[in-house]
């Protein structure tokens, strides 16, 4: 396999598209190996890696979190967080982390969040004295918990790859999502007290009410979801259509759903969905090559040899993961990796749920990891500043993150409680 890794990460490191990355180096690799003839299954591959009913909930999702985003959904979340806690010393940064919260709620992506929130309360916080580089480590960070809190585009492949219930996993991202949001919240009020963060002015309790009316339709998106596929009244495909349904009843609602915006949202929608299941076709070709060669396998068998203890193997998985997240997006690194993953999993009789938390945290928590984090890299554009000074102000942000992440990994009860309460209702 050196040949393929050594291709792969030359085209990579040469800035070609990662899919066309993963497709040169699988098709290096073939011929390399005097395999050449097998490139006549390439088509067929890739066509059955995205020809797969399920994945029309990525579209659909997408569009629904496009449609709530360019019908002002965005600017109501964050005014609805700023009228609950905004009048704390340094509430802005509850308000960043709040937002991110409840818009993990309708986009469903982390860079999504990064752009549409950091462009908004980076300013902000900076106007009301907080230091730049933080308010952007802040939004960066906070960003991730769009693919961890429902409905979430990378729950969805992890599913399908893995063959466990989307359902679950939706349900599964809920505690963890909290946990990180509380831990998070923690961290930006001592900070706040610690350097002196400005308070600003206490909302009346009318406009806290107006806020909450303007705000709670586009909260209840996902409760609408998940009350659906858990109350078997619909599937997680339907729940997606349900959804683009009702972001366009909601964004019509608000009056600022335009047909320019509305265009905008499909176009987006397409170009995104587009690049995801490019992806995921190469990488079809990927798992190809890797099942032939019988690589996961081959990776058990190497780890075991080191050693057979089940904390070995977790930490050197969590490790492993977190730095593949750090340089890949993370639907490529599930779809290029989930082969092996799922060995390990077998090894190391883990719950598929369990584990599918266990490793969408990894990937994600990558994604705001120096030094090449992507959502740090759109947060340092947004806000102007150097991006080691915004990932020095990461890390304690990132240590919350790891805490959560070694949660998850080692009490199944963090991520399989509410699965498992609510079980009967399916």
């Amino acid at each position: 396999m050196a040949s393929f890794l050594g291709i792969f990460l030359v085209t990579l490191a040469t800035g070609v598209p990662i899919a066309l990355a993963l497709g040169v180096g699988a098709m290096a690799y073939l011929f390399v190996t005097g395999n050449g003839g097998l490139l006549l299954a390439f088509p067929q591959r890739m066509i059955g890696s995205v020809d797969q009913f399920v994945l029309l909930t990525i579209p659909l999702f997408l569009l629904a979190g496009a449609l709530m985003n360019v019908g002002g959904i965005t600017d109501r979340i964050v005014t609805f967080a700023r009228a609950m806690v905004g009048h704390r010393r340094g509430g802005m940064s509850s308000v960043t982390v709040l937002s991110s919260m409840f818009f993990a709620g309708i986009s469903g992506s982390a860079t999504a969040e990064a752009s549409a929130l950091g462009s908004i309360l980076i300013p902000t916080m900076s106007k009301q004295g907080m230091p730049t580089a933080y308010a952007a480590a802040l939004v960066g960070v906070s960003s991730i918990l769009g693919p961890i809190i429902p409905p979430s585009i990378t729950m969805i492949i992890y599913g399908v790859l893995s063959g466990t219930s989307i359902g679950q996993l939706f349900i599964a991202g809920v505690v963890p999502g909290i946990l990180l949001t509380a831990g998070l919240l923690v961290y930006g009020s001592w900070r706040a007290r610690r350097d002196g963060f400005p308070i600003t002015a206490k909302t009346s309790w009318a406009e806290r009410g107006t806020a909450i009316i303007r705000t709670l339709p586009a909260l209840m998106l996902p409760v609408i979801i998940i009350v659906g596929i858990k109350g078997g009244i619909f599937t997680t495909t339907e729940a997606a259509a349900v959804a683009v349904a009702y972001a366009l009843v909601i964004s019509g609602f608000y009056g600022e759903l335009k047909p320019t915006r509305l265009w905008g949202a499909f176009v987006a929608t397409a170009v995104s969905t587009s690049a995801i299941l490019f992806i995921a076709a190469m990488a079809g070709i990927v798992s190809f090559v890797f099942t032939l060669e019988h690589v996961p396998t081959k990776i058990a068998t190497s780890v075991l040899e080191i050693s057979d203890d089940p904390l070995f193997i977790l930490l050197m998985l969590n490790i492993v993961l977190l730095v593949l997240g750090m340089f890949l997006e993370p639907i490529s690194i599930l779809i290029l990796t989930m082969p092996i993953l799922m060995q390990f999993a077998k090894m190391m009789g883990m719950d598929l749920v369990q584990f599918g938390m266990m490793v969408i945290l990894n990937v994600v928590i990558g994604m705001a990891t120096p030094p090449v984090g992507i959502c740090l890299f759109i947060v340092s554009a947004i806000s102007g500043q150097p991006l080691m000074k915004v990932a020095r102000e990461a890390l304690p942000l990132l240590g919350i993150c790891i805490l959560v992440l070694a949660l998850v990994a080692l009490v199944p009860a963090v991520s399989l409680f509410l699965p498992n309460a609510l079980a009967p209702m399916r």
